[in-house]
């Protein structure tokens, strides 16, 4: 558990522990899920407040969806951010919960979630600028959540984008589309992550228990049009990747009835002269052909002269 006092204009504080509400300013506290059995007992006791237990239970569930539910006294809004990776492959997530209260924000996290490092890092550094209220630092969160998708989704692009290139080139001769529709499966995880965000905002923007400000409400619809473009992106990929495939079979099938139709033409050129060679073949005593002087030489020319006609006859109507 980690305590900020945080007074706009000024750096902020940390503390380990709080016994009351200061003056001025607001509280941000920040637990890890490990660390966050009995967190509900500081909002009792920092400002009376009671949290539904459902909330509290929902906040300890690191697999939950993003999702925002209120209540007179307080704003509660589950987003699922990224893992501590860069790498989109696999698509990891973190779950991380935000309780808004007026003049206290509640956070329970993963552990290893990278945006609340990076946050910290950005409010304490020397250059750091601390929102004016609980509902301005939740939103500095949420703004750096985001802005992982927006950069994993250049990872992501450019990966799928490699796949696809060497799924279609003609040297190729691997068969990749197995990868490539593994990459889709991420790209559909994306885009459902990013519909969920969505309505979670959209929830928390229509139903808030606070009166927002102009620029506060500029901020969140900025956010939502950032969640949006990462939608609308994995979605573009999918659709991508679907086409690549069907094209890569279709070229595979092209290629396989160009296989087939050298197969047929060479067993058809090959049909007339096995004839003639089984005719000759039989074994009778009375075959006129036997007692010609030049009988095999015409034979093998009347052969190989009926193979050579029909190859190109073929060459003419232009099957190959």
């Amino acid at each position: 558990m980690e305590v900020f006092h945080l007074i706009p204009g000024q750096a902020p504080i940390r503390f380990n522990t709080i016994d009351r509400m200061p003056e001025d300013g607001f509280v941000w506290i920040d637990f890890t899920r490990e660390q966050a059995q009995g967190w509900e007992e500081w909002p009792r006791r920092l400002l009376g407040v009671e949290v539904d237990l459902q909330h509290v239970e929902d906040s300890l569930s690191p697999l939950h969806n993003s999702f925002f539910d209120g209540t007179p006294d307080y704003d509660m809004l589950i987003f699922e951010g990224l893992g501590p990776k860069d790498d989109p492959f696999p698509l990891e997530t973190r779950t991380a919960a935000f309780f808004m209260f007026e003049r206290l924000l509640i956070t329970v996290r993963a552990e290893d979630n990278l945006s609340f490092q990076l946050l910290k890092q950005r409010i304490c550094g020397p250059k750091g600028k601390v929102p004016r209220g609980a509902v301005g630092l939740a939103y500095y969160i949420l703004d750096t959540m985001v802005d992982r998708y927006l950069t994993v989704r250049e990872v992501l692009d450019k990966r799928l984008t490699e796949l696809q290139d060497d799924l279609l080139s003609p040297n190729n001769d691997r068969d990749d589309w197995r990868a490539l529709l593994e990459g889709r499966r991420y790209a559909r995880r994306l885009e459902t992550l990013s519909e969920d965000q969505l309505e979670a905002l959209d929830g928390w923007r229509r139903n808030t228990c606070f009166d927002w400000d102009e620029k506060l409400q500029v901020r969140v619809r900025d956010l939502v049009e950032h969640v949006t473009r990462v939608r609308n992106h994995a979605s573009g990929l999918e659709h991508d990747i679907e086409a690549a495939v069907q094209i890569h079979f279709s070229a595979l099938s092209q290629r396989q009835n160009e296989i087939m139709k050298i197969f047929t033409v060479v067993s058809v050129v090959f049909m007339p002269m096995m004839l003639l060679t089984g005719i000759w073949g039989m074994n009778f005593k009375n075959m006129p052909e036997l007692d010609w002087p030049a009988g095999y030489f015409i034979a093998l020319a009347m052969i190989f002269g009926v193979g050579v006609a029909t190859f190109l006859w073929f060459r003419m109507r232009k099957f190959f």
